[in-house]
């Protein structure tokens, strides 16, 4: 079963973590959903945060664990949100189970394929050897070798806990996720259709979502509206997290 942080009563808002992230790194905009009237849940995915450890890890799966979720949690009529590899899980879910859905918000992904391109941030976490017994502050150095950008090796960094006194770990499953990085990038089926309200939110400044991309959006979400945050790169949410939540709340309410 997937771990997940629950916050407020209302309509059930599902937000889906990306890559190499956790629930955690939506606390905050969540509390904010929470208090406009919505049934906050912050899940984890597989080999992230707190949820399960496994060998396997694709799409499908993680849309497997999602839909379990609900059903454990009796969610029958969902709103979600998922960012980067989360959005890729909410696409599909929303396909896969269009009658749970009502509205979905993708943030800074499309449904098409990308290239592996995580190689860099997986060398600098590969490279930490926590049999030394690393503090927070060798972590970083490590990372800060391979991953020159600040904000990035602090989101990595979050994902740092004490697995005991004195031995630090990441939460993470390294060894899996940098086996199967290739999945991340798998495209949405071609025959997938989503007719219902859809709202994806890019940042200005990323390439993640293209002008170019928008026609083949549309086969797959008809029902499509694109927003841009400008200046902000792919962590959009953390960037600029006061005009994503006013894109976010609008399209919901």
């Amino acid at each position: 079963m997937l771990y997940s942080k629950i916050e407020g009563q209302g309509k059930p808002l599902l937000i889906i973590h990306g890559f190499l992230g956790m629930s955690d790194n939506w606390k905050t905009l969540g509390q904010q959903f929470a208090a406009e009237g919505f049934q906050v849940h912050l899940l984890d995915m597989r080999n992230h945060g707190r949820s399960i450890q496994s060998e396997e890890f694709s799409y499908e799966l993680m849309v497997q664990d999602v839909f379990d979720y609900c059903q454990s949690h009796s969610l029958e009529s969902i709103d979600i949100l998922g960012h980067s590899m989360g959005g890729k899980i909410a696409m599909l879910f929303a396909t896969r189970y269009t009658q749970m859905v009502e509205k979905l918000i993708v943030a800074d992904i499309g449904p098409k394929y990308y290239a592996p391109h995580h190689q860099t941030i997986l060398a600098g976490l590969n490279a930490v050897d926590f049999s030394i017994k690393p503090g927070r502050a060798d972590v970083e150095a490590v990372l800060s070798q391979h991953i020159t950008d600040f904000g990035t090796r602090q989101f990595l960094l979050k994902n740092l806990f004490w697995l005991e006194p004195g031995q630090l770990a990441f939460r993470f499953n390294l060894k899996v996720l940098t086996d199967k990085v290739s999945e991340i990038g798998v495209a949405l089926p071609a025959e997938l259709v989503f007719e219902k309200p859809t709202l994806f939110i890019r940042g200005g400044s990323s390439n993640y979502i293209l002008d170019s991309d928008v026609e083949n959006i549309m086969t797959h979400f008809p029902l499509m509206q694109l927003e841009t945050i400008p200046n902000a790169g792919h962590w959009l949410h953390a960037e600029n997290p006061a005009l994503f939540y006013q894109m976010a709340i609008s399209f919901l309410k």
